[in-house]
């Protein structure tokens, strides 16, 4: 949907850890939509869970024990407007040539999608994660690297949090498990569901400095959602996100298991209305196996295609090379923690 420069553009370097100054970030890039996200034919398929349909779309044949990178979008948004910026990018398939790719479309949220019937009740966050055991017991998953944005995010570390075993590794970006206020924002300033949507979704999206010096780019996803979300279906979901359990609830599972059990990599600009969030809850984890990686001069939305370095790294090397190896010619590491 968004627009991407069709050539590499450079930020300022560096995956901040504790005790390092705000402000500072990883080398990123903007990267080119032009190619197909599935190199290969991908298998798109809705299938039945233990709270209903979802649609997924899997990219690539699952390589023996090793995980599967799956995805999970964040709201006003399905799995190709989110992710086709970073799966396209060159540098991107260099490792997931390694891997299968799991695309989950939250329910209603997939291209094309028909309205839900009057009086559907639609899942929980927690229900949603729920549905996820069902999709690699499906398609035969043992693990997966969870890849999730906004309320996708949270759904991943739900999932982390009761299914340890099925998760090697998570890459939040803008996770936020409380995301208090924006609902009441807009609920304040607006009347009528028809109007509040996208204005709803963009305050999610962007931080007020970047709605002001971005408008292009607001202005096209808000047509975006306008004209390709079926709004009924959006209704649904932000309202299952905005119910949300509260953060205290994240670091406290079921078997007494936390987030921190797996290595996480926490991803937010540092104009990004999520971006004191990220930044608490990483504080909340263990640092031994989490890094945050907080990037200059970006905001909401464009930073999904920005992190190519630190996610190559991140999800690379654990399980393709060993942690001596240098780095593939086209993912550059300025500087980790990991």
């Amino acid at each position: 949907m968004l627009q991407a420069s069709s050539k590499w553009k450079p930020v300022s370097p560096c995956i901040i850890q504790p005790g390092m100054e705000k402000g500072e970030a990883t080398r990123c890039l903007r990267l080119p939509r032009d190619r197909p996200l599935c190199l290969l034919s991908p298998q798109e398929q809705d299938l039945e869970t233990l709270h209903g349909s979802l649609h997924v779309t899997l990219c690539g044949t699952p390589k023996g024990s090793r995980p599967v990178i799956l995805t999970y979008h964040d709201i006003g948004m399905n799995h190709k407007t989110c992710y086709n910026p970073l799966f396209n990018s060159e540098d991107m398939q260099e490792i997931t040539q390694h891997f299968a790719v799991c695309h989950v479309d939250a329910p209603g949220q997939q291209d094309s999608a028909a309205s839900f019937p009057t009086g559907y009740m639609y899942p929980s966050m927690d229900q949603l994660a729920e549905m996820l055991p069902g999709v690699l017991q499906q398609f035969g998953l043992k693990s997966i690297i969870g890849m999730g944005t906004g309320a996708g995010a949270y759904i991943l570390t739900r999932f982390a949090l009761n299914n340890p075993e099925m998760v090697e590794g998570l890459v939040l970006i803008n996770v936020n498990p409380c995301a208090e206020g924006w609902m009441d924002w807009a609920a304040s300033k607006i009347s009528g569901w028809t109007q509040a949507l996208p204005d709803m979704v963009v305050s999610h999206l962007f931080g007020k400095e970047e709605m002001q010096n971005n408008v292009e780019v607001v202005h096209t996803y808000r047509h975006h959602i306008m004209n390709d979300m079926n709004p009924g279906n959006l209704h649904l979901f932000i309202n299952a996100y905005n119910r949300k359990r509260r953060p205290r609830e994240v670091q406290h599972p079921a078997r007494g298991h936390t987030a921190s059990e797996c290595p996480a990599l926490l991803v937010v600009g540092d104009s990004s209305p999520a971006v004191d969030a990220v930044v608490e809850c990483n504080s909340k984890l263990d640092p031994t196996k989490t890094t945050l990686l907080k990037m200059a001069d970006c905001g909401g939305l464009p930073q999904i295609s920005q992190f190519i370095s630190a996610v190559g790294f991140f999800i690379h090397y654990p399980f393709i090379q060993p942690a001596t190896s240098l780095p593939p010619t086209g993912v550059r590491v300025s500087c980790y923690g990991i």
